[in-house]
């Protein structure tokens, strides 16, 4: 046996095969010359009879030289776009949710951009804030009472943001700025993941008074692909940065000494790709691999956020002289009032007179004109007689239109009364608009939805219809708020509906002026009483006592489990060897499709001290049943098994 020595290099390969997600070992020709880790190589791939991309994680020497190994073929680029400290948060997130490393860095790692690349210098100066900005970011900083002492020591905090406006700028932006711009001065990235591109910009506006252009690089979905890969070559430097962004910026390769999450109760942080893990998950274990500081803030406090603050994770941090919204619920009379009649007499005042003065908000549920409609002799809900969607009006007498195929319905018929006329059975922003338009003659109207994007009304009066997250800054604040839709929010489906009312109204709130009237309609109980009384943390640890006996989430994880019955057989068999309690496992229930062979989902609930054990397990039998599946014979067809942890879905 020989005993000469050779160089191998250890690749992560860039493939969604959970059988191909280990580091494989491939010789390094001596032509290669010096070959840095991290960056992009093609490498044969012989199961396939194909070359693939990966990348280089380690780089190492062997005596057995006659072990059979195939060859690197060639680097792709010379840049390390895949840094040690990426590529060891990539596989905790992906080993915590039971998902492929390349699955995550598939989110993190742009598309190289030849161009980009070619022209990229990696020689940034470090930025320094200057005085007037560190004097500023020290003064909003020290209107929370011991974000200071967090922030130096690199602890983990939950911080309740001021809901108020601070030069026609949101007082959480403001925040945010000031603490990457104290993070920046001492020599240290700053990372601020926000929800969507409206928060991207506000952030970012904040910041281009405070640092130069060059301080910030930007990770927005929305950006062209050569910006998207400048701005990650940005990151990959010594100089630190401070990196905005949405879900994915979560994975930025600064060396941070700050990472914040803003808003975590918004779904958008939620990745909607494998292995779905959501940003705060992502950041919690950043933190806790780099040592940087932590915030986790928002206008509300999730049940997540305050388990964590519970069990003394994450310190809890509010104003040092907190700012409550003059919230005005409806009174037992209004609440008698018909369904019909939307704005009590009270809002409606409140609107009148405000009006007058500037922009009044009032917040709907839903976009578009009647995105509902009933059978206007039985009241049975209209629906499409091709894929039973529901029918609805894009004007008042326009032809029915289905709101999930889109076809119009011009011959529809009520199949429990035979009626062929319709009646509108709900109001959108636009229905809102119009009638609000015949009730305050003289006032502007103005529709913010979806179809209608509005990013910043001036101080002149107005009525501004918004959908729920669309509400656009007003100059000098809304002169007052109305939330209109609040019963009929409540009514989804879904086991977070509370806490997602809650955030949607406060942050609402958060937009007014001091002092306006912001009107609750048509709502009582736990989560009106919250909002009027500004205690999101006492409901969110409301809800998590109601949630203890019946072990729902965030008490307990929940892994949901799809595959053929099979499949699912030999994984449930799996997870009985993990001794877990008898209550653990939910189903399998079969899924209403038509896949063949059927397929079947169960639910699986276990605490977070088990969550490595399953997480192993529930990987490991999806290994198994793809390297199964792929040995099997016949066309190709979907994964045997599928393994999701730590959902939401209104089913459970």
């Amino acid at each position: 046996m020989s005993t000469e020595s050779r160089r191998i290099a250890r690749v992560l390969l860039d493939s969604p095969l959970p059988q191909l997600d280990r580091l494989f070992d491939y010789a390094l020709p001596a032509e290669l010359g010096e070959v840095p880790l991290g960056v992009r190589v093609r490498v044969p791939l012989r199961t396939a009879g194909r070359v693939i991309d990966g990348y280089v994680i380690e780089v190492d020497t062997e005596d057995d030289a006659d072990r059979a190994l195939s060859e690197v073929e060639s680097i792709v680029s010379t840049a390390s776009v895949l840094p040690e400290r990426l590529y060891r948060l990539a596989r905790r997130a992906a080993d915590r949710a039971a998902g492929s490393a390349s699955d995550v860095l598939r989110l993190a790692i742009p598309k190289r951009q030849v161009r980009v690349e070619k022209a990229w210098t990696a020689d940034a100066p470090a930025v320094r804030p200057h005085e007037t900005a560190l004097a500023r970011a020290a003064e909003v900083i020290g209107r929370y009472e011991g974000l200071e002492a967090v922030l130096a020591e690199r602890g983990r905090a939950a911080v309740e943001a001021i809901p108020a406006l601070d030069d026609d700028s949101p007082a959480w932006a403001q925040l945010l700025a000031a603490v990457a711009v104290r993070t920046l001065s001492s020599g240290s990235s700053a990372v601020l993941v926000v929800p969507d591109h409206r928060d991207v910009d506000s952030l970012l506006k904040t910041l281009s008074v405070l640092v130069p252009d060059e301080a910030v690089a930007r990770h927005d979905s929305r950006q062209s692909n050569p910006d998207r890969y400048r701005a990650f070559l940005r990151t990959l430097e010594d100089a630190p940065c401070i990196v905005v962004g949405n879900r994915s910026a979560v994975y930025a390769p600064v060396e941070a000494g700050l990472v914040v999450i803003w808003d975590d109760g918004d779904p958008l942080l939620g990745e909607q790709l494998a292995p779905y893990i959501n940003a705060r998950d992502a950041a919690l274990l950043r933190q806790e691999q780099e040592g940087s500081a932590l915030l986790i803030a928002g206008n509300t406090r999730t049940t997540d956020t305050e388990r964590l603050v519970l069990h003394g994770w994450l310190q809890d941090v509010r104003a040092a002289r907190r700012v409550l919204p003059r919230v005005l619920l409806s009174t037992p009379q209004e609440m008698e009032q018909p369904q019909g009649q939307r704005l009590p007499s009270s809002a409606f005042l409140a609107a009148r007179t405000a009006a007058a003065e500037g922009p009044v908000l009032v917040q709907v549920s839903r976009p578009g004109f009647s995105p509902s409609l009933v059978c206007a002799g039985c009241r049975t809900p209209a629906r499409c007689a091709h894929c039973g969607g529901p029918l609805g009006a894009r004007h008042r007498g326009a032809v029915p239109v289905c709101g999930w195929c889109g076809r119009s319905a011009r011959a529809w018929a009520c199949p429990s009364c035979s009626g062929v006329q319709l009646r509108l059975a709900s109001s959108g922003s636009e229905r809102t608009a119009d009638e609000l338009g015949r009730a305050f003659p003289g006032v502007r109207v103005i529709v913010a939805d979806g179809a209608h994007p509005v990013a910043k009304v001036d101080a002149r009066p107005a009525l501004v219809v918004a959908t729920r997250g669309a509400e656009p800054l007003a100059e000098g604040g809304y002169r007052a708020v109305v939330l209109l839709d609040g019963a009929r929010m409540l009514q989804a489906p879904d086991l977070r509906v509370g806490e997602a009312c809650l955030r949607w109204w406060s942050n609402a709130a958060a937009l007014a002026a001091p002092g306006a009237p912001i009107h609750l309609v048509g709502v009582n109980g736990p989560v009106a009483m919250a909002l009027a009384t500004w205690n999101h943390a006492g409901y969110a640890r409301t809800e998590l006592e109601s949630r203890a006996p019946l072990h729902m989430p965030p008490i307990m994880r929940v892994a949901q489990i799809e595959g053929t019955t099979d499949a699912i057989t030999r994984a449930l068999e799996a997870v009985r060897e993990l001794a877990l309690p008898a209550d653990a496992l939910l189903g399998p229930v079969p899924i209403e499709s038509n896949d063949d062979p059927p397929r079947l989902r169960a639910l699986l609930r276990f605490d977070y001290g088990s969550g490595q054990r399953v997480a192993t397990t529930l990987r490991a039998a999806a290994v198994a049943e793809a390297v199964r599946h792929r040995r099997g014979r016949g066309r190709a067809t979907r994964s045997t098994l599928t393994v999701r942890l730590d959902i939401l879905d209104p089913e459970l």
